[in-house]
């Protein structure tokens, strides 16, 4: 079994697409505040990822999997700034790794990726935001990011309740 990294082009963004889906509910399914409810099912994702591949194909976005034996394990998404006045920053989103999966370094191979390619792209600033408290808050640190406060109620979770986010951002390069 081998784990990989790589980077999606619009052009073979759909042979990935049903394993995004899946990743996308087994996340919501395990309690990320992702952007859906608890009743996710596969015809929301579906049309959650065709608006991806939008944006990939325009160039507003990159995204990156890690598969294992023509498996998706996990998943991130860079949203670019493209308004002159900010093309130095990308937003990190979707960072997704199959519950089944986790603990084993896949989420931050996904970011190493992400933020090379962003580095690539002279996008100096990274920032995200993520659930206050989760799990993810601690990868985030690991990985160099730093927590400038957050929101109360700022998002649902799957199950209904509003939970306070966390807002971390990173500097790779100044502009």
């Amino acid at each position: 079994m081998t784990l990989g990294i790589r980077q999606l082009e619009a052009a073979n963004f759909d042979a990935c697409r049903q394993g995004l889906i899946s990743l996308l509910i087994d996340a919501v399914a395990d309690g990320a505040s992702v952007g859906f409810l608890a009743d996710i099912d596969s015809q929301q994702a579906d049309a959650y990822f065709a608006e991806v591949h939008r944006a990939l194909a325009s160039g507003a976005l990159a995204i990156w999997v890690a598969e294992e034996d023509g498996r998706v394990l996990g998943s991130v998404q860079l949203s670019l700034c493209l308004k002159p006045n900010g093309l130095n920053r990308g937003e990190v989103q979707k960072l997704l790794v199959l519950s089944s999966a986790r603990r084993r370094g896949i989420a931050r191979l996904l970011m190493e990726q992400l933020e090379a390619h962003a580095e690539q792209l002279q996008r100096g600033l990274l920032y995200l935001d993520t659930e206050a408290g989760s799990e993810a808050e601690h990868l985030y640190r690991a990985l160099g990011y730093t927590c400038i406060g957050g929101l109360p109620d700022y998002a649902c979770g799957p199950g209904g309740q509003y939970r306070a986010n966390a807002i971390y951002y990173k500097t790779l390069l100044r502009p």
